[in-house]
């Protein structure tokens, strides 16, 4: 059977080199460190580096994640979504959003001209369609309405 070879570089190393490429949640560093074969012990001492040296900042992260989904169109549940299952701390998700504010209604409306160029349903399955669209996208229901309704109003 495949047996995993010892790590070549420390534990900081591969930290380091991890965060030169793309800022980390502790939580995924620590998974990605953990793949990679080292012990919880020098994972630990690695994150504890990182964090006294602000390589490591679950805020920077979070405000990083949130400035990308808003690029795709996402909306706030998708990006919460996301950033829960990489176990950014509610605290730190609630400064970041803060921190980074948005017109979530004219974003959903947004997407929804880029999707569907402007285009209104023609009936209530296509309509449903594009709902479906936008729910996956992570908008609230007032959000959808809004950017389906208001589009042809202008």
């Amino acid at each position: 059977m495949y047996s995993r070879k010892a790590p070549i570089l420390s534990p900081i190393e591969a930290a380091i080199q991890l965060l030169s490429r793309r800022d980390h949640g502790e939580y995924e560093l620590n998974q990605k460190l953990s793949i990679k074969g080292y012990e919880d012990e020098d994972i630990q001492k690695a994150l504890n580096f990182c964090l006294e040296h602000n390589y490591l900042d679950d805020l920077r992260y979070a405000r990083s994640q949130i400035r990308q989904h808003i690029y795709k169109g996402h909306g706030e549940r998708r990006i919460r979504q996301e950033l829960n299952q990489k176990r950014v701390a509610e605290s730190i998700l609630e400064q970041a959003m803060a921190e980074e504010p948005q017109d979530w209604f004219e974003l959903a409306k947004s997407a929804a001209e880029k999707k569907f160029k402007g285009q209104k349903a023609k009936d209530q399955k296509e309509y449903a369609k594009q709902v479906r669209f936008l729910q996956y996208r992570g908008y609230s229901f007032e959000q959808i309405s809004y950017a389906l309704n208001s589009e042809n109003e202008e």
